[in-house]
């Protein structure tokens, strides 16, 4: 695969949120679809890597509205 941000969607893996599974391509509807990812690993750590990013921004949000409070 190319570039990270290039991945061919057929070779890609996906994280399946309704069945808990990594798939490798366009298998399941694009709505149960987390990725694409580069790797298996990647897909399966899709939740955890979606947790974590959403608490970083959550944190960053916390200390945006701390700067601008009247």
């Amino acid at each position: 695969m190319a570039k990270k941000d290039k991945l061919d969607p057929s070779q890609a893996y996906y994280y399946n949120l309704s069945t808990g599974r990594v798939e490798r391509g366009l298998v399941s509807d694009w709505i149960d679809r987390m990725g694409p990812y580069a790797t298996e690993a990647e897909a399966a750590n899709a939740l955890e890597r979606a947790q974590a990013r959403n608490e970083e921004w959550e944190r960053q949000d916390r200390e945006w509205e701390g700067d601008h409070e009247d």
